[in-house]
């Protein structure tokens, strides 16, 4: 059964601003910080319960320049003390501290990214019983990985709900111990309706809690059904899904059951993924037609950059759990390898150490590096794209790279560095996974939310920032619960409508639009949202496929136009920019009578010998009144460049005797097969299995152990999929086991 899990933690910024080639070049000197001081640093301490008593005779006696700045006893057993770094390493290697971590600075009242999307506005305004608009009497549910409901700001909104995994009607977050404990669902219920110390979007709206992911995030498409089929029963108003697969197809039984809900009335928001940020890379059941698919964009939050002579600007994204960063000049770099201790140059003091991913922990490499009087450390990946993770109390700021600019600052180890702290605002995290749906061409996501630094609840009191597209699409459903409780006739399809038609389209740093198939329509606006009195239905049009060879010919959309207001309204198109071999047929100007609504038809006419390959998108715009929007369409060209089969899943079979795959083939294939290769000398060992022509969708097997010529034991797989002149591989390791299914 294909495993569904959690879409959080995932950072990274887009691709850097060009700046003057000689500009921050500096002599050769020790690096400097701007904001000097004192040079004292501030941590927290803690000791061993059993050894407190001694430690403190042993701290007066041996570390009489550290200054104690608080002492802490029913918690735990420590301090926290201020004074130079080299003390500081010094205290932090004697037998009896615990642990040893930064003091940081915590702000739970403070959350931008509620007023930033216009959160704090909606709260102003009334319903039809003279109620603020605060979600009140509109039930959210949660499929998450359940919630801790006996949290101080969450207890009050806790309504009920259902846990599918243990079958039960206690969904509390799964506890015990660090590998298996979640934390996931009581941040997601907290962005929605949180009430105490935060505030979540919608803080009065009633909280139903689903819990179809059990220890360590991990869920089956069968519980997230179960809870999708269970909230439906439960008559939820709004249904928020921060989870998600590989799998992009409009057709998984996820994104289907999710179609099905919104059918029944259901105002249903998904998670896009944090696969980004290339094509395609949009999960079920984000994929789902009617859903509300939501990607990650950035509320103001401090961003940082490293310098480099003659170079463009390399983006950081920051470990969590690390010394926050500040701004240096003139960091001489240096490379530790993978950071293990042996392959530290001698001294690295004051210096920016640069590590590859892998090997060991990212903690263990940073705690070696700060160990030696390193300024800062970054690492770089081990395979492409770039990637972001967390770190424990480490002293000292860190940040990951791609690793591009990680090979690139390996061939400038003899330049120096300069760290510049900008403001990052309403761009798009390049986490957040793109799309278009492949078979349907659909765009989505729908549209993006902040998703980055969000603080929310977490179990057992606490509060933490976090970040992915599963902070992004809680946000937008307790936008949808506002939504609902200010117009409670309007349906989902009107509810996603006006959250598209209001959106902030978003540009990135070299002031280009992003692409609809990264934004949707762009940025949530819930305060024009709530107060839109005329919506454009659907909030994107897609006009399907242009084929090589074929006549000139038309695609058509169609679009109602609904004026919810009291006076008729009159709503105008513009034609899109001029793009060679299309012709656009817009509708004149059409007026709307008051409470009522028209359909109109909006045609693109191709011709295929004058089009250009590939995947074509823009924006519609249209005016009603004062109102102002723009729809984001797409059409294709031939045969996208979508990946030939996803999804791929290899388990023991329901029967004893048997194994089970399966895979899903966007498009078919003329031919796919599991080659298996002995994983250290890469000698091909055999086919598990090989099968020609088959059509698209969900492929699921079913072998026979006893038919299989291979022998038990783990190897390489490589899952192959060819389409025409087109072939795609997944690799991956694989472990036949016949013993227990004996």
């Amino acid at each position: 059964m294909k495993k569904t899990i959690i879409l959080l933690l995932i950072l990274c910024f887009a691709a850097a601003v060009k700046t003057s080639s000689n500009a921050y070049s500096y002599p050769s000197r020790p690096p400097i910080p701007e904001e000097s001081g004192t040079g004292m640093e501030k941590r927290i301490l803690i000791v061993k319960p059993a050894e407190w008593r001694s430690f403190q005779a042993k701290f007066k006696n041996q570390f009489p320049r550290l200054k104690i700045r608080h002492v802490y006893t029913e918690v735990f057993k420590g301090i926290s003390v201020e004074g130079t770094l080299a003390d500081l390493t010094r205290l932090s290697a004697q037998p009896e501290v615990e642990d040893l971590g930064p003091v940081t600075t915590y702000n739970t009242e403070s959350q931008s990214h509620v007023s930033f999307v216009g959160g704090d506005k909606v709260r102003s305004l009334f319903d039809s019983k003279n109620q603020r608009l605060t979600g009140k009497g509109v039930k959210v549910g949660v499929i998450d990985t359940g919630m801790d409901y006996l949290h101080p700001d969450l207890r009050r909104n806790y309504a009920g709900g259902y846990d599918v995994v243990d079958d039960d009607r206690d969904p509390m977050e799964t506890r015990g111990s660090e590998e298996l404990a979640t934390i996931h669902g009581t941040h997601v219920a907290g962005i929605i309706a949180a009430n105490g110390k935060i505030k979540g979007i919608a803080p009065e709206a009633s909280l139903y809690i689903y819990r179809a992911l059990g220890p360590g995030g991990i869920g089956t498409s069968e519980w997230i059904i179960a809870a999708i089929d269970r909230a439906v029963k439960d008559k939820v108003d709004v249904l928020n899904l921060s989870l998600g697969n590989d799998v992009n197809g409009p057709d998984w039984p996820t994104s289907l059951a999710l179609n099905k809900a919104v059918e029944k009335g259901v105002i249903a928001v998904a998670a896009s993924g944090n696969s980004g940020p290339g094509k395609w890379t949009l999960g079920s059941p984000g994929t789902a037609e009617k859903a509300i698919s939501v990607g990650a964009s950035t509320p103001p939050i401090k961003g940082y950059k490293l310098l480099l002579d003659n170079a463009e600007p390399i983006r950081l994204i920051p470990f969590q759990g690390a010394a926050e960063w500040r701004a240096f000049r003139g960091l001489e770099i240096t490379d530790a390898g993978f950071g293990r201790g042996n392959e530290f140059p001698k001294d690295i003091r004051g210096k920016l150490v640069l590590v590859q991913r892998g090997k060991i922990p990212f903690s263990e490499k940073a705690a070696s590096a700060e160990s030696r009087g390193a300024a800062a450390i970054l690492v770089y990946n081990n395979e492409k794209g770039n990637f972001a993770g967390s770190m424990k109390n480490i002293g000292i700021p860190a940040a990951s790279l791609s690793r591009q600019d990680g090979v690139k600052l390996r061939r400038s180890l003899r330049q120096r560095a300069s760290i510049l702290q900008i403001k990052e605002e309403d761009t798009l995290a390049s986490f957040s996974s793109r799309g278009p749906v492949t078979g349907s061409w659909e765009i989505k996501p729908d549209l993006v939310a902040p998703g980055v630094a969000i603080m929310s609840t977490i179990p057992d009191k606490q509060y933490k920032p976090l970040q992915g597209t599963s902070m992004a699409a809680p946000l937008v459903a307790g936008a949808a619960a506002l939504i609902r409780q200010a117009h409670p006739d309007w349906s989902p399809e009107e509810v996603k409508a006006a959250l598209m038609n209001t959106a902030k389209p978003l540009k990135d740093y070299h002031s280009r639009l992003y692409e609809p198939i990264s934004q949707g329509a762009g940025r949530m606006d819930v305060w024009r949202a709530v107060k839109s009195e005329v919506l454009a239905v659907p909030g994107s049009l897609v006009f399907s496929q242009f084929s090589s060879g074929g006549r000139r010919s038309a695609h058509k959309a169609k679009i109602k136009l609904v004026n919810h207001s009291g006076q008729t309204k009159k709503f105008v198109f513009s034609y899109p920019s001029r793009a060679q071999g299309v012709t656009w047929h817009i509708p004149a100007a059409q007026y709307v009578n008051p409470l009522s609504s028209k359909e109109v038809e909006i045609e693109l006419e191709g011709t295929p010998m004058h089009l250009v390959d590939g995947t074509h998108q823009g924006w519609l715009n249209v005016t009603a009144g004062s109102e102002r929007f723009s729809i984001p369409y797409l059409y294709m060209m031939n045969e996208p460049d979508y990946p030939r089969l996803m999804g791929f899943d290899f388990h023991p079979g329901k029967e004893p005797g048997t194994s089970e795959y399966e895979v899903y083939l966007p498009g078919g294939a003329d031919e796919i097969g599991i080659a298996l290769y002995e994983p250290a000398s890469y000698h091909f060992i055999g086919y598990l299995d090989w099968k020609k022509h088959v059509g698209k969708g969900r492929l699921k097997r079913v072998l026979k152990n006893r038919e299989l010529k291979v022998s038990e034991g783990t190897y390489k797989a490589l899952i192959f999929a060819k389409k025409g002149k087109v072939e795609d591989v997944i690799e991956t390791s694989l472990t036949i086991d016949f013993r227990s299914q004996r």
